[in-house]
C-alpha cells in the first residue's frame, strides 16, 4: 500500500511538472501590461519585429522553440521549453556562463545562439519586454531560485533527465543511425519542415541557407545543436500533435541527421556588440566556439564517418 501511495504521489508530481497550466487570464494594468503585450508580440515575430529584427540572423522566432499552448500564447505549451514557471528560477546559476544569470541575461544570450544573431542590448526595451512577458507567465507561482541551472521547475525536471538518457544513445551512433534518422525525417518531419530543412509556412527551418545565402536556423552554439538536448526536445515535443510517438532511438537518430547538416558556426565574440553599445556582459566565459564537427566530437563521434562523406568543416 505504501509503495502504491508513493507511485500515486510521484505520478501527480510528474504530471504537475509536465502540465504547468496556462497564461494568466488578464494582462497587468497600465504600462506593465503594455510591456507584457510587447514581449508577447516580439516572441511571436522575433525575426521581423522592429525592435529585434536587427539582432536576429536567421528565420526563427522565440515561439519556434517555446511553442504555443492551448491558449495560443508563446511558451505555454506543456512540458519541455515551457515558460510558464521559468521566471521563478531567476536569478539562477549557469554552468555555461559560470555566473549567476538574470532572466534578461538568459533571453538576451539566446539571440546569439538559437537566433544566430547578436546579443540584445542590456536593459533595452526589447530585453525588458521579453522578460516582462515570461515573468507574467509565472504570475502566482512559488519562487525557487535555480542553484543547479537556469531553468524553471518544469524544465529542471525534464532537461537533465532527457540529456542523461540520450547521451549514451548518441555516443553509440553510427552511419546506419544517420541513414535511419534521414528516413524518419523524410516520413515524419519533412511535411512541416521541408525536405531540405527549409521550413514551410508557419513551421520553422531546421538547417540550410536561403537564396541569398543567409542561414535559416539555429547555429552550433544553440541547445538544439547538441545531440542529447535536441533528441530530448524532439522526443517530448514532436511530431506536433503526436508528441511522444517517436521511440528514443528514432528521436536520437532524427537529430543525428538534422544536426549533421551544415549550419552556422558559433563564435561568442562575434555575437557580442561593443561593450559601450551592448552594456555589461554578465559572464565569466569570454571565449567559446562550436562547429558541427566539434559538437559531434564532444560525444566521440566523427562527422565524416557518421555522414559517410566529407562535406562538414
Amino acid at each position: 500500500m505504501k509503495n502504491l501511495l508513493k507511485i500515486a504521489i510521484c505520478s501527480i508530481a510528474c504530471t504537475a511538472y509536465l502540465f504547468a497550466g496556462s497564461a494568466p487570464k488578464e494582462y497587468p494594468e497600465g504600462e506593465v501590461g503594455k510591456m507584457v503585450k510587447l514581449g508577447e508580440e516580439i516572441a511571436l515575430h522575433t525575426d521581423t519585429h522592429p525592435l529585434t529584427k536587427d539582432f536576429v540572423g536567421n528565420k526563427l522566432n522565440c515561439a519556434s522553440c517555446h511553442l504555443k499552448g492551448d491558449d495560443g500564447k508563446p511558451g505555454t505549451a506543456d512540458g519541455l521549453s515551457s515558460w510558464l514557471d521559468t521566471a521563478t528560477a531567476f536569478p539562477a546559476w549557469s554552468k555555461r556562463e559560470k555566473s549567476v544569470q538574470t532572466l534578461q541575461d538568459r533571453s538576451n544570450n539566446c539571440f546569439m545562439r538559437s537566433m544566430n544573431g547578436k546579443r540584445l542590448i542590456v536593459d533595452s526595451k526589447a530585453s525588458i519586454a521579453i522578460a516582462a512577458y515570461i515573468t507574467w507567465l509565472s504570475e502566482g507561482k512559488v519562487i525557487h531560485m535555480g542553484t543547479k541551472g537556469p531553468w524553471g521547475p518544469t524544465n529542471m525536471k525534464l532537461w537533465p533527465t532527457g540529456i542523461k538518457k540520450f547521451t549514451p544513445i548518441q555516443k553509440k551512433a553510427t552511419h546506419d543511425n544517420y541513414v535511419n534518422g534521414k528516413k524518419t525525417y523524410e516520413t515524419k518531419c519533412s511535411m512541416c519542415h521541408g525536405m531540405n530543412g527549409e521550413g514551410m509556412a508557419n513551421f520553422p527551418p531546421l538547417w540550410g541557407k536561403d537564396v541569398n545565402g543567409k542561414w535559416l536556423s539555429y547555429n552550433t552554439g544553440a541547445g538544439m545543436s547538441k545531440l542529447p538536448k535536441g533528441a530530448a526536445w524532439v522526443k517530448l515535443k514532436m511530431p506536433l500533435g503526436q508528441e511522444g510517438s517517436l521511440s528514443d532511438q528514432e528521436a536520437a537518430d532524427v537529430m543525428l541527421f538534422v544536426d549533421g547538416q551544415e549550419r552556422a558556426d558559433f563564435d561568442l565574440t562575434k555575437g557580442l556588440l561593443p561593450k559601450e553599445e551592448m552594456g555589461h556582459y554578465n559572464s565569466n566565459v569570454l571565449k567559446e566556439k562550436h562547429s558541427v564537427r566539434s559538437n559531434f566530437k564532444a560525444l566521440g563521434l566523427d562527422i565524416d564517418e557518421i555522414r559517410g562523406d566529407h562535406k562538414i568543416k
